[in-house]
Parts: structure tokens; C-alpha cells; sequence
């Protein structure tokens, strides 16, 4: 499994430092849009870190499918957390609280 960071290119240039090597630079919402659903649909992907202010630049359709999604995992952050928690996401992919 794999990490993918989609997002501007300030906020994907730290994630490429640390040696992530999936990462997708998109500066305007269509673009955005189109790589999500490019990296929602690839089966290597276990973790999708997106920035929080993203997903409100991106359709209600996209939006609802990654507050749904398993796998990949959904990471978003910065600002407010958007949907689930990260404690909520890791139970739903998990099927257990790992932190009780």
C-alpha cells in the first residue's frame, strides 16, 4: 500500500521531501477533481492525504464519495477537520477502535 498527497504545490513539496513518492500538484479545482478520482481508482493506494480546504472546492459528488471511502483511506489536513475523524476513519477501515 501506498500514500498519495494531492494539492497545491507548496503543501505537496513537504510531502515529496519526506520521500512520498505519489504526490499530485493540482492549483485549480478541475484539476483536483480529475486527479482525485485518478488516485481513488488506483488499487496501490491505501492512504489519500488531501488538504482540508480542498474538498471545498471540489463537486458534492466527489465529496460525498471520499467521506465514504474505505480504502483508500481519506487523511485530510490543516484547518478544520472535513467528514470523519481520523479515529472515526481508521475504525470504519479497521472494523475495530483501536483506541479503547
Amino acid at each position: 500500500m501506498e500514500i498519495a498527497v494531492i494539492g497545491k504545490k507548496e503543501f505537496v513539496l513537504g510531502f515529496q521531501l519526506a520521500g512520498i513518492k505519489k504526490t499530485y500538484s493540482a492549483e485549480n479545482p478541475e484539476k483536483l477533481a480529475e486527479t482525485i478520482t485518478k488516485v481513488l481508482d488506483d488499487a496501490n493506494v491505501g492512504i489519500l492525504v488531501l488538504q482540508s480546504t480542498d474538498l471545498d472546492q471540489i463537486p458534492r459528488r466527489l465529496q460525498v464519495i471520499i467521506e465514504n471511502s474505505v480504502k483508500p483511506t481519506i487523511v485530510t489536513i490543516g484547518g478544520q477537520e472535513a467528514g470523519l475523524s481520523l479515529r472515526e476513519r481508521i475504525k470504519r477501515s479497521v472494523g475495530v477502535d483501536l483506541w479503547k
